[in-house]
């Protein structure tokens, strides 16, 4: 009798374990399920933010790529035409002149004093001379200034303003032994004209 009655209870004893296994089952399932979306959700807030940070930094680099062409558009205006000397047919020397004193105004005006001057008429290393040497003329001027601060400042803003294309090559300034206040000043400067 005792089998007959465990076979009664038997069927609903096996369904009852089988939903009890089924249900740990699919709880472990929904558990993992649930940590996967919790990992998912963190891993999708840092990389949102990270989107943010990379949006941020794309946003600054567009900003200043855009200042910089506008800085070089601005420049391309401001680019400074070469001297052209009024009488054509004439030497390297004679049209340079031209130009030249107009810088000797400039270093006049300025007060500085001038010790010594080297020129270098269409030097060979020159870029312009090698490549378009039948068009313009370049001359290299050394110069040895003495001056004051104030007044090299102003020289130099005044050499910047001017009308003409001229390179800067090198400056030097040494202060002066005996009294600081005044500069010694190697300038190299580069003259262009057209021909």
């Amino acid at each position: 009798m005792n089998n007959e009655k465990l076979k009664l209870y038997l069927v609903p004893i096996l369904i009852t374990t089988l939903a009890f296994v089924i249900l740990v089952i699919a709880g472990q399932k929904v558990f993992k399920g649930i940590e996967n979306i919790v990992d998912n959700n963190s891993k999708i807030e840092t990389k949102t933010g990270q989107l943010q940070e990379k949006q941020e930094k794309l946003a600054k680099f567009k900003k200043a790529a855009a200042e910089q062409a506008k800085k070089e558009a601005e420049n391309q205006k401001v680019e400074k035409p070469f001297y052209k000397a009024i009488d054509s047919g004439m030497d390297t020397e004679a049209v340079i002149a031209g130009e030249f004193s107009e810088i000797l105004e400039l270093i006049r005006a300025n007060k500085i004093k001038v010790r010594s001057i080297k020129y270098d008429y269409n030097p060979q290393d020159d870029n312009f001379v090698k490549g378009a040497g039948t068009k313009y003329n370049a001359a290299r001027l050394n110069m040895e200034m003495i001056g004051s601060y104030s007044d090299y400042d102003s020289f130099l803003r005044e050499l910047y303003k001017h009308e003409h294309f001229l390179d800067i090559q090198s400056v030097e300034i040494v202060p002066y032994r005996k009294n600081k206040k005044i500069l010694l000043i190697n300038f190299k400067l580069k003259l262009y004209s057209k021909k």
